[in-house]
């Protein structure tokens, strides 16, 4: 099954930010920061996770026919990540605060039809 046509790849990725932040509220996360742009690139989610500090990146497929969604976090990205990471770090010091990446993989069919995997320390 796939996601209409009308949902183009933009809002897929919405939803799928969406429905990440819900998870992670859920689990008593406190969202820092939705969308930090430098370098050319985004983390979708700054989180708290008590005294951690967690940069999330949120893939969302209407299928797999590319592969599951966690896959495409490649070496690449992951480098990109951490620059960005340590670019949010300079611009909004957190001084001696521990941090890490998860990745959150949706395969989304709908508002209330998606699979959700939150990988913890992914890289």
């Amino acid at each position: 099954m796939r996601t209409p046509k009308t949902t183009g790849p933009k809002e897929l990725g919405r939803a799928g930010e969406e429905i990440a932040c819900r998870h992670l509220l859920g689990k008593g996360y406190e969202i820092v920061a939705r969308g930090f742009r430098m370098f050319r690139g985004e983390i979708d989610i700054v989180a708290r996770d008590g005294a951690v500090l967690v940069f999330v990146e949120v893939k969302t497929r209407a299928d797999e026919s590319h592969g599951r969604p966690e896959e495409s976090v490649t070496p690449g990205k992951q480098t990109q990540l951490r620059k960005i990471a340590q670019g949010f770090l300079v611009a909004r010091p957190h001084p001696g605060v521990d941090c890490r990446f998860d990745v959150i993989a949706i395969l989304y069919r709908g508002p209330d039809d998606y699979r959700l995997e939150h990988f913890k320390d992914a890289f």
